[in-house]
């Protein structure tokens, strides 16, 4: 793969630790530079990552997870340079969806290849590119798809569903299914 293929990964204090750790280690592995930004903060700089589990709870749990070293400065930010935009789950996006600046980075993505995992659909429903798609997202999340005018996929967390350039999943259990699907969209061809 040529260095010069590009992918953008937005992140913030308390993303999921696996959500953004295992794509950026698996994408990079296929050849792809991966930055990976956060408002705020430069290449070098940490976000504070949270472990998110499935134990019997109504909910997930939380627990601390590793800082992750930013990749490149977000002020400097050109998404011409990308081919496709990956989005991690966790409370990030939550509260980056009130920065103007990366509802404009989510928009500028809106016909190119999106992954977005768990509640990274709160940041695709602020930026109001979902309208009319088929989209997965931590069940906690459907009624914010939903008012954003998607159809909520209501799939198993092992699984994840592709609309056009478009993959998303409900969480990290995903992960096979969902990069996957997400490199094929990138057009990439991986053969054993």
């Amino acid at each position: 793969m040529a260095d010069d293929v590009k992918l953008l990964m937005l992140a913030g204090d308390y993303v999921e630790d696996y959500e953004i750790m295992v794509p950026y280690q698996a994408l990079s592995m296929l050849g792809y530079k991966v930055d990976v930004i956060c408002p705020d903060k430069k290449a070098g700089q940490t976000v504070h990552t949270a472990i998110h589990d499935f134990e019997g709870a109504q909910t997930y749990s939380e627990k601390p997870g590793h800082n992750f070293a930013l990749t490149a400065d977000f002020d400097s930010i050109d998404t011409d340079d990308y081919l496709g935009l990956v989005i991690p789950g966790g409370r990030a996006p939550e509260y980056l969806r009130l920065n103007p600046r990366v509802i404009e980075i989510v928009r500028a993505f809106a016909d190119r290849p999106v992954a977005a995992v768990c509640h990274g659909a709160q940041l695709l429903a602020a930026a109001g590119i979902i309208k009319g798609r088929q989209v997965s997202a931590y069940p906690a999340c459907r009624p914010e798809v939903e008012m954003a005018g998607a159809t909520y996929a209501d799939i198993a967390m092992t699984e994840a569903v592709t609309d056009g350039e478009l993959v998303t999943a409900p969480a990290w259990p995903a992960h096979p299914a969902w990069l996957a699907q997400f490199v094929k969209v990138l057009g990439a061809n991986i053969s054993i």
